[in-house]
């Protein structure tokens, strides 16, 4: 295996190491804290405080990433977390873990921006969109892998936690040992990320509505599908459908960002998206059509942001690069905030509340991309048949 190749298969663990944190941590800590008896307003809280993590470090990156580099950084970020992991069961007070939640948001996110930074420094820019595509891939494994833990090993004895706090500590020891190519240090820069904000509103935007929708379906897809008549296990499988679809489908869709104009795809994932969101309510009044849409959808709508992240890694590098995921960060934040509530709230005023706001949102983010064609073409013309 070539350094290049090495570098790559290690940060893509290292992406998974934050899906898996993500994934596990989300319902363990709901579940802990509603078997304890406190009440949804306080787990929501608590859940939120994992974005605040978020929001707090996210304008830091830039200047730990420039002093302390790609690998010492992820390291330190991977022990943060495992140790967070111990700690949950360990601390009596419940009050303790909202700072402890803020904190693995906090590591988590870091895991998220050194990675993306790093896999895009290593990669040529014609063969991004594939390797974008296996990093969102495994980092959407690692969100599913959550789940599937807390299943296997039940929360008796804090062994989820354990396990845990063991997988990324291992993931630190595969990074020492695997002594994977650093991109050389750059200074940080001196403006702020928001000045991104003006550059690349439509990544901004891309960032906001995957961490919205994400967040939004992962609590609100089930308790939809139970109030259309499903199952709570059938509803369960629905979501589970769509999350194998956002896995899935992430290859193809990488391969084709590097065969097409990359802004195109954008367009057409996002089109197929809010078309796909409205039409939620006549599909699952039907078993196998809503397995098939959900699937489809799922990968349609996270390779939104995949291509995107491609895009980016055409367009900046080193620093600047580093400055534009941490305003995705900050993005990503705000949007795991809001979209929980829109989504609550729309389902409050009409049982099909769900799926409108999903299908508005995406259709939104389309016309917005449609209006700033120009902060989202790509720098290059080796695609064949690209249309610019």
């Amino acid at each position: 295996m070539t350094g290049q190749a090495r570098t790559t298969a290690i940060v893509i663990l290292t992406a998974a190491m934050f899906g898996l944190t993500y994934g596990l941590s989300s319902p363990l800590i709901a579940l802990e804290l509603s078997e304890a008896g406190y009440t949804e307003t306080l787990i929501g809280a608590n859940s939120a405080m994992y974005a605040i993590g978020v929001l707090l470090v996210a304008p830091l990156l830039p200047r730990l990433l420039s002093r302390q580099g790609f690998g010492r950084l992820a390291k330190g970020a991977l022990v943060l977390a495992g140790a967070l992991f111990a700690a949950f069961p360990a601390v009596p007070f419940f009050w303790l873990w909202f700072p402890l939640r803020a904190a693995l948001g906090a590591a988590s996110e870091t895991l998220f921006v050194v990675s993306e930074t790093w896999v895009n420094q290593v990669t040529e820019e014609a063969k991004r969109g594939r390797t974008v595509a296996v990093y969102v891939t495994a980092m959407s494994s690692g969100i599913a892998l959550g789940p599937a833990i807390l299943t296997l090993a039940g929360r008796e004895e804090a062994l989820a936690f354990v396990i845990g706090a063991v997988l990324t500590l291992l993931a630190c020891v595969v990074l020492q040992l695997g002594r994977p190519q650093e991109p050389p240090p750059e200074p940080a820069p001196k403006e702020s990320p928001f000045r991104y904000l003006r550059l690349a509103p439509v990544a901004v935007a891309a960032a906001a509505l995957n961490a919205g929708l994400e967040s939004a379906g992962l609590s609100l897809l089930p308790l939809y599908a139970i109030q259309l008549g499903w199952s709570e296990q059938s509803a369960t499988i629905l979501l589970t459908i769509l999350l194998l679809g956002s896995i899935v489908l992430q290859l193809p869709i990488g391969w084709l960002s590097d065969k097409m104009s990359r802004h195109r795809l954008v367009l057409i994932l996002a089109v197929l998206s809010a078309a796909g969101a409205f039409v939620w309510p006549a599909a699952l009044a039907m078993e196998g059509l809503a397995y098939a849409l959900l699937f489809v959808w799922g990968g349609a709508f996270v390779g939104i942001y995949t291509t995107m992240l491609a895009i980016l890694g055409d367009r900046y590098q080193g620093a600047e690069l580093v400055g534009v995921y941490a305003l995705l960060s900050i993005a990503w934040g705000l949007g795991a905030l809001v979209g929980p509530v829109l989504a609550g709230l729309a389902m409050e005023v009409s049982p099909h509340g769900l799926p409108v706001f999903a299908g508005a949102a995406c259709a939104l983010f389309a016309l917005a991309a449609g209006f700033h064609r120009g902060g989202m073409r790509r720098n290059d013309t080796h695609a064949q048949g690209s249309v610019h």
